[in-house]
């Protein structure tokens, strides 16, 4: 629990400041019931994001009963070091003073970052990056102005670039189009979606069970209502 509480403190503030205001979100329309989608995105944050990012706050054999994932495939796919077990917690080997000594900050833990930001802050970040030689990485965000962060995904996205484009009406509207990348725009969108959608999952691992719960609470009590209407009329029928 305490770590947990150390984990908000340190997420939020980052995360608060890298919103900004004004920012267009795209919504991510992230499912959670579909299974497929967020072994996906674990196949790919695990292989994309978790060298510099970790999920400590779960566990590799919770997330493959919930994902549906043999132990076997999760310790063959998804854990690199031989010596850690599937009960342990999905931390990553970069040690936290070399990474700020790269990146200008140690990247931040991102079991929580979706009930931080929300689903679409993520989709719309991962999506967000784009060419700037100013940078020291080569590349902004749209999202997260001056983003210390590499565009881990641009071999499959390619590198995007402003364009303005100019409507009938004379509005301008600034896009992003990359080329050189060996997904298409729909492709790279679906990826994008899954990895979103695994951390949504990450941030909250019961949230369909709970949402589950609840209609059989809410039943419930709508009998418990009939039951304690029904002897109160009973009981008080002699008073009226």
């Amino acid at each position: 629990m305490k770590k947990l509480m150390i984990a908000l403190v340190t997420l939020i503030p980052s995360f608060a400041f890298a919103s900004g205001s004004g920012v267009h979100l795209e919504s991510a329309n992230v499912d959670l019931h579909d299974t497929e989608s967020l072994q996906r995105g674990l196949d790919n944050f695990q292989n994309y994001c978790a060298g510099c990012h970790s999920t400590q706050y779960q566990r590799y054999n919770r997330v493959a009963d919930d994902l549906g994932i043999s132990l076997d495939d999760m310790r063959a796919k998804y854990i690199f070091d031989v010596n850690v077990k599937p009960g342990s917690l999905m931390k990553n080997a970069i040690p936290a003073k070399d990474a700020a000594k790269w990146f200008g900050a140690t990247p931040p833990d991102l079991t929580l970052v979706a009930r931080v930001r929300g689903e679409d802050w993520i989709y719309s970040y991962l999506k967000g990056f784009y060419h700037d030689e100013n940078r020291p990485f080569g590349v902004n965000n749209t999202v997260f102005p001056s983003v210390g962060m590499p565009h881990v995904l641009q071999d499959l996205q390619g590198l995007p670039v402003k364009e303005v484009v100019t409507h009938e009406d004379g509005t301008k509207v600034t896009t992003l189009v990359a080329t050189g990348g060996k997904l298409n725009a729909e492709e790279y969108d679906q990826l994008v979606r899954d990895i979103t959608g695994f951390l949504v999952y990450s941030g909250d691992p019961v949230k369909l069970e709970r949402e589950s719960l609840g209609w059989w609470v809410m039943g419930f009590l709508f009998i418990f209502f009939v039951i304690a209407y029904l002897l109160k009329k009973e009981y008080w029928k002699d008073v009226h």
